[in-house]
């Protein structure tokens, strides 16, 4: 696997780990392989807790996203929620809301995100980190599923509206009431996910990937990355204006400058972030 050789451990035990590496990418990654990454109230608290560590830290530039093991995440924990018996409703709204809360802090999260997925993507863990994901590169035999009602619940995670916005109305409404388990091809040839590769280059890709992003223009991509977020549901003369507002305000950094230049010196931009 291609990454940097020296990386600041943030998050180094528990259900979820974190670690900055020297090319402002934070690697993100599920902790709990031999539950498939199961999302359970300990690994979803810890996940909304190392995304908000990921906001307030002006160093990260782009974030990996990852599960340990042989899949990136097989949705909620079933075990722990059958044994809850009559109390899983009290625990569901925790799970549920912890979840709600570390998705929508991806989607918040100024640099952007890239997931990389291999073994199964299921449930609303999965699919809902999947969906609120700015990039997802998957291998090629990687899986997704919703799977919500197939155990007569609903899907969560904001999958309702995301998944609907990434493939169409009545795919949402296949995928999410039929519960077709999606190849990594078809995944790809409906919007779901970015790009797809072999296997045993998922992570060099996923890094690449990340590595680019983290060189770009960091006020450009994330305010890019807020307005198309802001844009679901939203008519594009609403749009507009905010656009106009922040094109204004970018052109101001010397950032833009410096990526004017670039073009016409024809060489990399150097970006600073300011």
């Amino acid at each position: 696997m291609s990454k940097e050789t020296t990386a600041e451990v943030l998050v180094g035990e528990g259900p979820v780990r974190l670690e900055l590496h020297a090319d402002g990418v934070a690697h993100l990654r599920l902790n709990r392989p031999d539950a498939a990454n199961g999302l359970n109230v300990e690994l979803l608290r810890a996940l909304h807790e190392a995304v908000l560590r990921i906001h307030g830290d002006g160093r990260v530039r782009a974030v990996l996203l990852s599960g340990e093991g042989k899949h990136f995440c097989a949705g909620g924990d079933v075990h722990t929620f059958l044994s809850k018996g009559e109390a899983l409703p009290d625990y569901i709204r925790v799970a549920t809301a912890l979840l709600q809360l570390a998705t929508a802090a991806l989607i918040r999260l100024n640099p952007p995100v890239v997931a990389a997925v291999q073994g199964f993507a299921a449930g609303g863990g999965g699919m809902g980190l999947v969906c609120s994901s700015d990039f997802v590169v998957a291998g090629e035999s990687t899986r997704f599923l919703a799977g919500a009602t197939r155990v007569a619940m609903v899907p969560d995670a904001g999958v309702s509206v995301t998944l609907t916005q990434l493939v169409g109305f009545r795919r949402a409404m296949d995928i999410l009431m039929l519960n077709p388990t999606l190849t990594a091809a078809e995944a790809k040839e409906i919007g779901l996910i970015t790009r797809v590769v072999a296997d045993e280059q998922l992570m060099d890709e996923a890094w690449s990937l990340a590595r680019q992003l983290a060189a770009g223009a960091p006020a450009a991509l994330a305010n890019t990355k807020r307005l198309l977020w802001n844009g679901i549901g939203q008519g594009v003369e609403a749009a507009m204006p905010e656009e106009n507002h922040i094109q204004a305000l970018l052109s101001g950094m010397a950032d833009a400058r410096e990526g004017l230049s670039a073009v016409i010196e024809k060489r990399a931009p150097r970006f600073t972030g300011r």
